[in-house]
């Protein structure tokens, strides 16, 4: 009988010991045995997974990509082995990776991270923030938060946000610089524009008579690479910036800044989406996060 998920278990095992007589006496096995398992993955992969020296093993490229497929594996299967132990009454447990844009967690998930962990207390989340596109499986993690569009149809996702782009400044800039009243006073303003995008040097706008979107150019000294670093440069009273509007919710409600141009604001729509790994049956701690941030948010 095939026992692939036996030999996960030995490859794992070998890899995280780095000795195959560790791996003997923590399985039970002898170190033959082992041998012949890790083989036998690789005989039928028809790739070399660990590189044998008298002293260690090392992983190849190859062995490292099966290594963080077969760890997930084997911890899908713990899951669905206690969902089904507990019933419906399965409390959310385990170690949660989540991963978020730096402006989406620190305006929305930071926040809520203590009142999520006072209601499922077994549970023991690992956060990392980045502005950077990551690989689900590759970077071994259950939920990712993201504005830009979904590149692999293979993950499923939940819409949380939609947000839409304003512009803004402080209003000591606005003193100091005056305020524009139409999108060609920029040009006599400090705009603070992205590395990224189709246009960095440009902003759309609308004319409010005719609901026509048209580009005008935003000059500026400054570029930023995220929307938490262009709304950093703007409360310090850089310049202008035109940002998601989650992102600076918080400091237009304190008055550190205002919103100008409304009327020309073409409504540029930015959805936040939950990107998971879809599962016929999700781990109770990725369910519980995703519906915890959609019902608060």
């Amino acid at each position: 009988m095939d026992n692939r998920t036996g030999e996960m278990e030995v490859f794992v095992s070998a890899a995280e010991t780095g000795s195959f007589s560790a791996t003997a006496r923590r399985l039970k096995l002898t170190p033959s045995a082992v041998s012949k398992l890790v083989t036998r993955i690789e005989d039928r992969l028809g790739t070399r997974l660990l590189v044998r020296t008298t002293r260690s093993l090392l992983l190849t490229p190859e062995g490292e990509t099966y290594l963080a497929r077969a760890r997930r594996v084997l911890a899908e299967i713990d899951e669905m082995e206690r969902l089904v132990a507990q019933g419906a009454q399965a409390k959310p447990r385990g170690l949660l990776r989540v991963n978020a844009t730096i402006g989406f967690g620190e305006c929305y998930i930071i926040p809520l991270v203590g009142e999520f962990l006072s209601l499922y207390p077994d549970v023991r989340l690992e956060l990392s923030l980045s502005d950077g596109l990551i690989d689900l499986v590759e970077e071994r993690t259950d939920i990712a938060f993201r504005t830009a569009p979904m590149a692999d149809s293979s993950l499923k996702a939940r819409k949380l946000l939609v947000s839409h782009r304003i512009t803004v400044a402080t209003p000591g800039y606005l003193a100091v610089h005056g305020t524009p009243q139409v999108p060609a006073d920029l040009a006599n303003h400090n705009c603070i524009t992205f590395t990224f995008g189709r246009a960095p040097g440009e902003w759309p706008f609308r004319d409010p008579g005719t609901s026509t979107v048209y580009p005008v150019p935003a000059p500026g000294n400054v570029m930023a690479a995220s929307g938490s670093v262009a709304r950093l440069l703007c409360l310090e009273g850089v310049g202008i910036a035109r940002i998601g509007k989650f992102h600076v919710d918080g400091d237009i409600a304190a008055g550190r800044l205002v919103e100008v141009l409304a009327d020309y604001n073409p409504v540029q729509e930015e959805q936040v989406h939950a990107v998971y790994v879809g599962h016929e049956h999700l781990a109770a701690r990725i369910r519980a996060f995703i519906d915890f941030l959609a019902e608060k948010i």
